[in-house]
């Protein structure tokens, strides 16, 4: 399988921030989420892929094509969407969809049809009068509506009322379920994360932190419950990464082996109440808290 993205070794430097040595793929036909609070790096690994800025060092390639070298060969196979997309403000949705398909010969009419009902926007309706919501969910259609084979989409729920933010999702997760198309999206919310990708990959503070499927996250970490034991810090137990203590009561964090950790709890005497699986939300935090590879 080839990669729709790979960064190798990818450096920038900025006076109060460096994205250090990042390396990720994405296959072809899979969606990745890029998770981090804000000021982690995703906009800049966004602008990277873009073109928009340049490494220090490294490499990117999207669709088999170097960047910015040859970024003018591959952009129009790629569609890119920010929460901060600019229009011309006296011209209508219509307008902007006539200029998008002079341009890109990729553009489905149809397809764009649907999306104006599916977002609720009105084609005679000059941007200068969308909220928000309506600004997000028009880039939204002006990019999908080309049909590019690489979708990358910056924070594209940032700002949404609840109501806009589940169109959004749930058109996504139907174009993500019926067509091959790679995409990656960025997002500090990770609850949009796990609803919609395959692969996720964690940066903080301009550091990668792991990149993996997502399953593996869910079937690795686990949140447990017990009491009967002294001090679980000096214990030997598999994937422990993080212990809350409230009297007797121990809150564990495992990380990986979760059957094992909890055998060796088991061994030990301990009463164990709760043994429960972890969103992406908590073990992102945990793993930024504990300062353990995730």
């Amino acid at each position: 399988m080839q990669n729709a993205i790979e960064f190798h070794q990818v450096c920038k430097r900025y006076p109060d921030f460096y994205l250090e040595n990042l390396s990720m793929q994405l296959p072809e036909g899979q969606v990745m989420g890029l998770v981090g609070v804000n000021g982690a790096g995703k906009s800049t690994t966004m602008r990277l892929l873009m073109g928009l800025i340049q490494p220090d060092s490294g490499s990117v390639t999207a669709l088999g094509y170097e960047l910015p070298h040859q970024q003018v060969r591959v952009k129009e196979q790629i569609g890119y969407a920010s929460e901060d997309m600019r229009m011309y403000k006296n011209e209508t949705l219509g307008w902007h969809m006539r200029f998008i398909q002079s341009i890109y010969p990729g553009w489905d009419p149809l397809y764009a049809d649907h999306l104006l009902k599916v977002f609720d926007l009105k084609a005679d309706q000059k941007t200068k009068g969308f909220s928000h919501g309506q600004r997000v969910k028009a880039g939204l259609l002006l990019v999908l509506a080309r049909r590019p084979k690489l979708v990358v989409l910056d924070e594209p729920t940032t700002g949404l009322d609840p109501v806009a933010r589940e169109e959004v999702l749930s058109e996504l997760a139907e174009i993500l379920r019926n067509e091959e198309r790679s995409v990656l999206f960025s997002s500090h919310n990770t609850q949009d994360v796990e609803q919609l990708s395959d692969t996720i990959s964690f940066l903080h503070k301009g550091k990668l932190l792991d990149s993996q499927d997502k399953e593996i996250y869910l079937d690795r970490w686990r949140r447990v419950l017990c009491t009967g034991i002294s001090d679980a810090s000096n214990l030997s137990l598999p994937g422990l990464v993080r212990i809350k203590r409230n009297g007797s009561l121990h809150e564990l964090i495992f990380n990986q082996n979760p059957d094992a950790a909890v055998a060796r709890l088991n061994e030990l005497g301990a009463e164990i109440s709760v043994v429960e699986p972890m969103s992406l939300e908590k073990i992102f935090v945990a793993a930024v808290k504990a300062g353990v590879h995730i």
